[in-house]
């Protein structure tokens, strides 16, 4: 699905909330079309795996991810009680604090963080989705 995004505009990022060997949410970034910078692909794949398990809690729960969750994500990932997270893609510029926050305990929670997976995969979709966005910019200011 986050090849569809990038079609659309939109960061190519995917999330899946698994609980039980089934996806309970799925959530896709939306923060361009919906000018919200709460969108993030973690966030909706949460919000909709809380909604149809009516908790707030997700004890159990494995997230997984394009990219490497930022921050807000990850007060929310530990806020539901989520267990793990595996994500493809890590964020280049470390800001995401990813490990940081997982092991610092806040909330009596720790997450256990797997990166890299489909590193290669992943990066790619998303290093491709910025090149044409950056040629598209370019290709503009010429016209």
């Amino acid at each position: 699905m986050p090849k569809k995004r990038k079609k659309k505009g939109e960061v190519p990022i995917g999330a899946g909330v698994g609980l039980n060997g089934k996806i309970v949410g799925r959530g896709y970034n939306l923060r361009t079309r919906l000018q919200m910078a709460t969108a993030h692909a973690e966030m909706r794949a949460i919000d909709r795996a809380c909604r149809k398990l009516h908790s707030w809690r997700l004890p159990g729960a494995e997230l997984y991810v394009t990219l490497e969750p930022c921050p807000m994500c990850m007060g929310a990932i530990l806020n539901a009680r989520i267990d793990r997270i595996y994500f493809g893609a890590y964020e280049q510029k470390g800001r995401s604090l990813t490990n940081e926050l997982a092991n610092a305990n806040l909330l009596n929670h720790k997450v256990e963080v797997t990166g890299g997976v489909l590193q290669a995969e992943c990066a790619e979709v998303l290093t491709s989705f910025f090149a044409e966005m950056r040629a598209r910019e370019r290709a503009k200011k010429k016209s």
